[in-house]
């Protein structure tokens, strides 16, 4: 293959890739009963929690209102809770629950541990390489997102 065929093809794996990703994020939201911004306020929250409202606002990309909306679906599903913030009494910091962070080992688990698998194939340089490559591609993904 000439190296412009193997960018194409790079990029058809990408696109099949992310359809893949979103087929197994809409079978993760329908197996716990939630939409998809559901179940993506519920990955930051898992990922980078606790966060207040109006952090989780920005992230999700969501008016306040809406993301209050996306709050109390969790909070009814037993996936997040509210709480006090200790440092700030005015403030209410959302969190997942110990059933939100079961249930994404149970989901999560088995994917990361066949990817780390997969990938115990390749040297650490190809591994690097690998590395280099998502980086690079989440930055011009990231930036073509933000114009």
């Amino acid at each position: 293959m000439s190296k412009d065929e193997i960018i194409a093809e790079i990029g058809m794996q990408l696109r099949l890739l992310q359809e893949s990703f979103d087929a197994f994020d809409e079978a993760v939201a329908a197996r716990l009963g939630l939409n998809r911004t559901d179940t993506r306020c519920l990955d930051i929250v898992l990922g980078r929690g606790p966060l207040a409202a109006g952090e989780l606002s920005v992230q999700l990309k969501l008016s306040p209102a809406a993301t209050t909306t996306v709050i109390d679906r969790l909070v009814r599903a037993g996936f997040v809770t509210r709480n006090q913030d200790p440092a700030n009494r005015r403030r209410v910091l959302i969190e997942a629950t110990e059933t939100a962070q079961s249930t994404a080992a149970e989901i999560f688990t088995p994917v990361g541990q066949a990817g780390a698998k997969a990938l115990a194939r390749y040297n650490p340089t190809q591994l690097h390489t690998i590395l280099d490559f998502l980086r690079t591609a989440l930055e011009v993904h990231q930036a073509h997102t933000n114009t």
